[in-house]
């Protein structure tokens, strides 16, 4: 395995491969590549159905730092309790992560437990999320979790989740020992979705928080030790279902971070242009991230078509 998918020797590489076992109508255990994830809904989100032109980067809690592009190798056990559903996993943890710094002595920890410590005292990460279904229920069949169902469904989730990988990180004192620092991340999310009336509008609206311990003042690319705030929201014009339809949306995240006085907000708005549902659609989205000295603007137009 390698963090995005491209190891040097890798010459086929699938996104997930799992088998599993229905334990009864409601509950299953499985085993392989997977995408059962915990930490939030944002951290299961599907590719196809995204509202916004991509997921908040910083709900991928662990990609490419203990797992393959968000998915890791191990065992997950999924199913509900009536409205309630979950998903756990016990997993193994890459040793060759995107963080490959070398521990700086009485610095900032780096994420490279498996690498540095050993798979023995680092190799497992523990995942979970809960969500409650107050409406319609959602599909557990696949770990994908949909960004908008364009007023399809009507649905009212509340969701908290975590993960942990004890000594995932890796400090250095002033002489240069190494010591493990445990990884934890939790996330209280909610989601909703409904149609507003007959002529086609429709709302999707969701809301994050997420609290992040990657170990002493880490800091590595968007991922760091402190907390995050996300949320964004859309609304689909009314019109006729089967002609192009269009949702304007805006997205709003702040991330905070124990190792910079300096915030990262982001914020972004943009409009999706469906022509059949999530299968072919274009969306144009201006998005503006400041974060110290940088104030970055960015304006993408993107296609996508789904076959």
């Amino acid at each position: 395995m390698s963090p995005l998918g491209k190891g040097e020797n890798s010459q086929l590489f699938f996104h997930d491969v799992w088998g599993q076992y229905q334990l009864g109508k409601n509950h299953t255990i499985g085993a392989g590549l997977h995408y059962f994830n915990g930490i939030s809904r944002l951290n299961n989100q599907s590719t196809l159905n995204m509202m916004t032109l991509d997921n908040n980067r910083q709900s991928w809690a662990t990609i490419g730092l203990s797992d393959q592009f968000a998915r890791h190798l191990g065992v997950f056990l999924k199913g509900k309790f009536g409205k309630l559903q979950y998903r756990l996993a016990v997993n193994d943890a890459v040793v060759n992560g995107l963080d490959a710094r070398t521990p700086v002595n009485s610095g900032e920890s780096i994420y490279g437990g498996s690498r540095l410590l050993g798979t023995k005292k680092a190799g497992k990460t523990f995942a979970g999320y809960f969500d409650y279904h107050f409406l319609e229920q959602e599909s557990n069949f696949l770990p994908y979790k949909v960004g908008s169902y364009l007023g399809g469904k009507k649905v009212f989730n509340i969701g908290a989740g975590f993960f942990a990988h004890p000594n995932g990180s890796v400090v250095a004192n002033s002489a240069g020992n190494l010591s493990g620092e445990n990884v934890s991340i939790f996330a209280v999310d909610a989601f909703y979705d409904t149609p507003l009336s007959d002529d086609g509008s429709a709302l999707t609206a969701y809301a994050v928080y997420q609290n992040n311990n990657y170990g002493k003042d880490y800091l590595f690319s968007a991922y760091g030790t402190g907390t995050m705030l996300y949320g964004h929201l859309g609304y689909v014009l009314a019109g006729d279902k089967n002609k192009t339809r269009y949702q304007p949306y805006i997205s709003y995240g702040s991330n905070s971070y124990d190792a910079t006085p300096n915030n990262r907000n982001l914020f972004g708005i943009g409009a999706n242009a469906y022509f059949s549902g999530h299968n072919s659609k274009l969306t144009l989205e201006y998005k503006n991230q400041k974060f110290g000295t940088i104030n970055q603007n960015t304006l993408t137009l993107q296609a996508m078509i789904y076959l």
